[in-house]
């Protein structure tokens, strides 16, 4: 593995006394315990590879630690002061549509999203498996459920033969009992994210004192990648390696997915939209990099189909409000700078966003200002994939702990992303680990159709 530290490499814990890493990494050497030319080989053996011209794209952004709903987008200002909180809600472009105080900018663009304020059927567990395969983590086939970047990596592979189909800009958010291949699940390492933060195991190399600043320099970054491609070619070595290893050896030295990654080759004012994060911002250690955002975009324009990102720490056991009156406008930049550069570059119909987190908050203030675990009910925020948005989908009861109105599963999210890729999810299976074929979302279930139908 090609790894290139992130800027101020930074330690955060959950409730659970989970640590998280945030790393970069550039080009891969090994994945899964497999190298990468057996990777392809492997792909192509499993008929994986791009499919025609058209590229359809997800950016799913992962809030680890479960945001609080009722202090977003869906305040309850008639409840009682335990439960009601410190915030009070703005008008958004939308009339009748109100969010948060602290999210100004995502209050101007209601109409290029859709909030899910009624997303049911969650477990109390701190990791992003229902967030990353729209099921729920029991009764698993052998080698367990993959993500949806894993399932699209097997249907239809990447845009660009240069580039990976499913990049993971997050850190790892789930823990036991992902299976051995990670969100691959019984896909297996063919099929596994390009991951850019997994963290430093055994087989990686690190390059000590690269970060993410330098990606501007070319000369750093890629001089010695671009003298092995010279070296290896004026010898002629290429012309004797297999056609898997000669793609491994384009992807790792194509600079295509390193000027993805490399932001700052943006127009400045484009940088400037999205702002800076910072890593310390408060005593969580926990990485807000806005930065992500606009790579993501980056990723999927270059030919990605998934990327997945996760921003900051939302676990709030206590200080909810401080926190969150730090984090919310970071979010909200953040977030906002991305639909709207999806719009002005014309993507908004073909790359889908979903924000969302593992599960939301209690209803109550506890004595520590926080809000505990509450697998009831919590949000979800859906822009761009052609969808009709400038809607709230269902609705919570008075004090926010229960969905009254349309209940939406975490499955019907997912239906909805793949059909806005082109993918019907009641005639598309793959095969598991038994030979058995699977659907993509558990038999029955179909997209939204106040969104797609």
């Amino acid at each position: 593995m090609l790894t290139v530290l992130a800027s101020s490499p930074t330690r955060s814990g959950f409730c659970d006394g989970l640590s998280r890493r945030n790393f970069l990494r550039i080009g891969s050497l090994g994945l899964g315990g497999m190298a990468l030319p057996g990777l392809l080989q492997a792909e192509a053996a499993a008929g994986i590879g791009s499919r025609g011209n058209q590229h359809k794209a997800v950016i799913m952004i992962f809030l680890p630690g479960g945001p609080s709903h009722q202090d977003m987008f869906d305040l309850k200002m008639d409840a009682p002061g335990e439960v009601r909180g410190e915030f009070k809600p703005i008008p958004t472009n939308v009339p009748g549509i109100q969010i948060c105080e602290h999210l100004p900018r995502l209050a101007r663009l209601a109409d290029k999203y859709t909030i899910i304020r009624s997303m049911t059927g969650m477990e109390d567990r701190h990791e992003s498996f229902q967030c990353y395969t729209g099921r729920l983590n029991r009764n698993q086939p052998p080698g367990g459920w993959p993500s949806m970047g894993s399932f699209l990596n097997k249907v239809q592979g990447s845009a660009d033969p240069s580039m990976p189909g499913f990049v993971g800009l997050a850190p790892k958010m789930g823990h036991v009992p992902w299976s051995d291949n990670g969100v691959a699940g019984f896909l297996g390492a063919a099929c596994a994210p390009f991951e850019i933060n997994k963290g430093g195991g055994k087989d990686d190399m690190i390059l000590n004192g690269v970060t993410l600043d330098r990606l501007a320099d070319r000369r750093a970054l890629l001089s010695g990648l671009d003298q092995f491609r010279r070296d290896v070619d004026s010898s002629g070595n290429l012309s004797g390696l297999d056609a898997y290893n000669q793609q491994a050896f384009g992807i790792l030295t194509s600079s295509r997915l390193v000027e993805a990654l490399d932001y700052r080759r943006e127009d400045p004012r484009v940088i400037e939209a999205y702002g800076k994060g910072d890593p310390k911002n408060r005593d969580d250690g926990a990485p807000k990099l806005m930065e992500h955002f606009l790579v993501a975009r980056r990723l999927v324009e270059a030919g990605a189909r998934c990327v997945t990102l996760a921003f900051s720490r939302w676990d709030h056991h206590g200080d909810n409000f401080g926190a969150l009156r730090q984090d919310l406008p970071l979010l909200d930049r953040g977030l906002s700078a991305l639909i709207q550069d999806l719009h002005d570059r014309g993507l908004d119909k073909d790359v889908s966003v979903v924000v969302w987190g593992e599960f939301g908050r209690t209803p109550t203030i506890n004595k520590d200002g926080g809000r505990d675990h509450w697998p009831r009910v919590s949000f979800a925020l859906l822009a761009g994939g052609g969808m009709r948005h400038g809607q709230v989908i269902g609705a919570t009861d008075r004090l926010g702990g229960e969905a009254s109105e349309r209940p939406v599963g975490f499955g019907e999210v997912h239906a909805t992303l793949y059909q806005n890729l082109g993918i019907d999810v009641n005639k598309v299976t793959v095969t598991d680990l038994t030979g058995r074929p699977q659907f993509l979302v558990e038999p029955g279930i179909q997209p939204i159709r106040e969104l797609v139908g």
